[in-house]
């Protein structure tokens, strides 16, 4: 199937994807969020841990690659020129560190228009670690098919493919996206072929929709939960219509909470690879992640006015998380992720809980 005629120019879809990054990074802008249920998750401490801080083994195995540790740079875009920027640093970080990286959406490049920096250049950048490419679920049904999602992760050499789902912010947008009748049965044709990732970007994802996911033949799921970036309030922010960005408002604060959303995906899916993103604040956080069942953390917005800075400011930002999740694994005595997973919680998850 070809790429639809009916789509919005290029220079269109690149400012708003500047807005977004814009949006986030302003401190008082889309500041209403969820709560992402982590702060109601507390470790016992252990006072004699009888462990090496230095010794304690943070590494894993994702896509077939080795991670120094368990996390990942999740989805981040932007104008073509500063995406490039942007997917540069975030590239170096990742080699550096030997965690793994998601690109924000390929649709501009796939179709021809700008690349924003996903070409071949990201892994030459990053040879060693996992690369995700991403594309939108609402473009499976107006006119990607097998040939540009191909593209998508030939552009970059991506180890699997992200198809993000985001009905909400689409149903708030402008023009968006709103006949999602079929996307399910278009993931599931990708994945007789491809590694496939589903994620969502803010609004979590349930333990039935991640079993309907997987049986259909999905490798991970990625929450994506609420408690992080709000994309309904980034989409009341860019709307110059009082009744639009009301209504946006009105569902700022929508969606599972992340901590829930992986306790609830993984029960459903115990054999599924779980990331748990939505409002990971920092290392600590991303301990709590994985002690609720996830096997990577993922973070984005919070590390974002790094990557738009530098690389090597971002390499000191996912640095600074890698040590706070060390330290959480010394004071619970865990020696690896897998202690970790075992970690005594003050509170154990409970139903009603988050």
């Amino acid at each position: 199937m070809g790429i639809p005629r009916d789509i919005p120019a290029a220079g269109d879809i690149a400012a708003r994807k500047s807005d977004h990054l814009d949006i986030v990074l302003h401190p008082t802008l889309a500041a209403r969020r969820a709560d992402s249920g982590f702060a109601q998750i507390v470790f016992e401490h252990v006072a004699l841990p009888e462990i090496s801080l230095a010794d304690i083994d943070l590494s894993t195995q994702f896509l077939g690659r080795r991670l120094a540790a368990p996390l990942l740079i999740s989805s981040m875009t932007g104008g073509p020129e500063r995406a490039a920027r942007i997917n540069r640093n975030l590239a170096e970080a990742a080699q550096a560190l030997g965690i793994a990286l998601a690109v924000g959406s390929q649709r501009i490049a796939i179709e021809g228009r700008a690349s924003g920096g996903l070409d071949r250049q990201l892994r030459d950048a990053a040879p060693d670690i996992p690369i995700l490419a991403n594309v939108g679920a609402a473009q499976l049904v107006l006119g990607y098919g097998l040939a540009e999602v191909r593209r998508a992760v030939d552009m970059i050499d991506a180890d699997a493919l992200i198809v993000h789902l985001n009905p909400l912010q689409e149903a708030v947008q402008s023009g968006g996206d709103t006949d999602w009748r079929g996307v399910l049965a278009a993931i599931g044709e990708l994945a007789q072929t491809l590694t496939i990732v589903v994620k969502e970007v803010g609004a979590g994802i349930s333990a039935s929709v991640a079993r309907r996911l997987v049986d259909a033949g999905v490798h991970a799921i990625d929450v994506a939960g609420a408690g992080g970036t709000s994309w309904a309030a980034v989409e009341a922010e860019r709307s110059p219509d009082a009744a639009r960005r009301a209504t946006a408002l009105a569902f700022a604060d929508w969606g599972i909470s992340t901590a829930r959303a992986i306790v609830d995906v993984r029960a459903a899916c115990p054999d599924t690879i779980v990331i748990g993103s939505g409002g990971v604040r920092d290392g600590l956080d991303a301990a709590k992640a994985i002690r609720l069942g996830a096997d990577l953390a993922g973070q984005a917005a919070a590390s974002l006015g790094s990557a738009d800075e530098s690389p090597e400011a971002a390499v000191a930002h996912f640095r600074q998380v890698i040590a706070q999740l060390r330290i959480a694994c010394f004071c619970t005595g865990s020696a690896d992720l897998a202690a970790l997973r075992r970690a005594a919680l003050v509170q154990p998850p409970a139903a009603g809980f988050f």
